[in-house]
């Protein structure tokens, strides 16, 4: 039989360090998740002290992919809001490429979330742009044609009516201005529907927090595109990093 690919993913939060090894023929983690908190003032060094940590813990050589929570452009973090200020204009691999055993990618966390989804998750085997929303803190987005990331898409800061859209749209804003559940469905359906009017998606996979409670708010959408509920939540910046790295040393 022969052996499985694997490789290795991280991903950053604001809250939390996490990672885990992948099967990249399943779509899963192999054995056990590696989390901890993540450091405050969570400056670069810091962080990259922790992803080392995290790596070790792990012992693989890679290779590694390491999701980050804002865009990343040849390997540069250009934000990094949920981390706080010091990150504009920071190398991730000068920063934290030392701390890890092997050769690693960076991608943003939407991005790799959003390759997950639509690899292996609720996008697995359409055809076409698959748009993966999250509605949370802020409204993340990735997009994937034919099984390929379109990267850094910061959908979620279109202006609708006026409005930055995930200061209307995401479930902070619900829970903010305390809507009911057909308000706030209204302002989601508004959403998505400026997207398929754009860029005419095949499919949205929706995820986030909100996500856990799809019952009461996802019968109430409105959109002529099919809607899917994300299938791997809390794993999938892990499994969509490791499968990036995976890609950029072997190919797709």
């Amino acid at each position: 039989m022969p052996s499985r690919r694997r490789a290795a993913g991280i991903d950053i939060g604001g809250s939390g360090i996490k990672g885990g090894v992948v099967d990249l023929d399943a779509g899963q983690l192999i054995g056990d998740r590696e989390r901890l908190d993540t450091p405050q003032p969570a400056k670069p060094s810091h962080v990259a002290r922790t992803v080392g940590i995290v790596a070790d813990a792990l012992e693989v050589a890679g290779p590694w992919g390491v999701a980050f929570p804002g865009p990343v452009v040849d390997d540069v973090a250009h934000t990094g809001v949920n981390l706080g200020a010091g990150w504009s204009g920071t190398s991730l691999r000068d920063v934290l490429g030392p701390r890890l055993p092997g050769p690693a990618t960076y991608l943003n966390d939407a991005d790799a979330a959003g390759l997950a989804e639509a690899r292996y998750g609720a996008g697995r085997g359409r055809r076409g742009l698959v748009v993966v929303v999250t509605f949370g803190t802020g409204i993340g987005s990735a997009l994937v044609h034919d099984g390929r990331l379109i990267p850094n898409a910061e959908l979620g800061h279109i202006e609708i009516d006026g409005h930055d859209a995930e200061t209307r749209a995401a479930d902070s804003a619900r829970k903010r201005e305390d809507l009911s559940w057909d308000k706030w469905a209204a302002r989601a359906s508004r959403y998505l529907n400026v997207l398929e009017n754009l860029i005419w998606p095949e499919l949205f996979v929706l995820g986030g927090g909100v996500s856990k409670k799809a019952d009461r708010w996802v019968p109430l959408l409105k959109t002529r595109t099919p809607v899917e509920l994300a299938q791997l939540l809390n794993n999938a910046g892990i499994i969509g990093a490791a499968l990036a790295a995976h890609e950029a040393e072997h190919g797709r």
